[in-house]
């Protein structure tokens, strides 16, 4: 594993800390990454936390700060969208989704269009990678890929492009990928976002399922979180958000409702109230210490005592491609 080349900031932790306060009990960090968020939430008052990462490296980069943390921190390697099988009720979940600053900084994980590297993008290390797909899918499923999971609005001449090129030569390094991509769209402006942006974010989530992931760990959040526990996301992107924004909004009451004579109904209504009216997004002091946050999302809810409910991907608004499939080789 290389030497990453810049600190990780935690995104969002300060809010994210002051939403949730006081911090106690037990709590899951399921996207335990650089462990930011795990050591802010043991240092505001939490006596245990369970960090679940599939990404191999990030256990490894744990031994050199659980130290100070030792008998306060769980190690879990799997997928977050597996909590539910902890087997002990929690007093809070937080997931930071997406990919990390640690991986993307990693030129050999192929996460970054600004790093030449291998095409790979998984983040468990294992299963068909981001080049596997460049190179078989058939061009409609790689154009709906671009579109569904990464909102390319020129999804179809770009999937053309490469199913061109691969032909002559298949991709193998990010830089090709990315380079074929701008001479397709239009090299990137000043000041934009680059032109490969949304189509290597597409087949980051497609290489790792990460809509599925994010429906199943919702629901198996639900399942674990103790009555009076908090749910707490980070998201970096619109479909992410919107994918919470509308479980919250099936699942979350924005006040409990209040009788005819004054007095607070007690029974809940549904298995969560709304911490956060509105998404919380970085001010201008993180923004100027982490450029990276400049598109992440905080929403917060706190569970009720109402059992938990199961929940259709439709109904979450996740994009309908094969992220409920499994990927596989051709």
């Amino acid at each position: 594993m290389s030497t990453p080349e810049a600190p990780h900031i935690p995104v969002l932790l300060r809010p994210l800390l002051e939403a949730v306060a006081p911090v106690s009990g037990v709590w899951v960090d399921g996207t335990l990454g650089a462990g930011g968020y795990t050591r802010g939430l043991l240092e505001a008052g939490a006596e245990r936390v369970i960090g679940i990462d599939r990404d191999p490296d990030a256990h490894d980069l744990a031994m050199d700060w659980i130290g100070p943390y030792a008998g306060r921190v769980d190690l879990v390697e799997g997928n977050f969208s597996d909590m539910d099988q902890i087997g002990e009720p929690v007093d809070g979940v937080v997931l930071d989704l997406g990919v990390s600053s640690m991986q993307l900084d990693q030129a050999e994980r192929g996460f970054s269009f600004m790093k030449d590297g291998p095409l790979d993008m998984r983040m468990a290390q294992d299963g068909p990678s981001a080049a596997d797909l460049v190179n078989t899918l058939p061009e409609d499923e790689l154009a709906d890929i671009l579109f569904h999971y990464g909102e390319e609005r020129q999804s179809r001449r770009i999937a053309r492009r490469i199913c061109e090129a691969r032909g002559v030569e298949p991709f193998e390094t990010t830089l090709q990928l990315a380079s074929l991509i701008e001479t397709t769209i239009g090299r990137t402006k000043p000041g934009q976002a680059h032109a490969a942006t949304r189509s290597f974010q597409a087949l980051r989530i497609a290489v790792n399922a990460e809509y599925r992931a994010l429906w199943r760990g919702l629901v198996a959040a639900e399942k674990i979180l103790k009555p009076g526990g908090l749910l707490a996301i980070v998201t970096f992107h619109s479909v992410e958000d919107r994918m919470v924004k509308r479980f919250f909004q099936a699942h979350g009451a924005p006040k409990r409702r209040v009788n005819r004579y004054g007095d607070q109904d007690d029974a809940p209504e549904f298995p969560f109230d709304i911490v956060t009216r509105k998404a919380v997004a970085p001010d201008a002091r993180e923004l100027a210490d982490n450029p990276r946050a400049r598109s992440a999302k905080l929403r917060v809810a706190r569970r009720t005592s109402l059992p938990a409910q199961d929940i259709d991907a439709e109904d979450i608004a996740m994009p309908d491609h094969a992220a409920t499939k499994p990927l596989r080789r051709r």
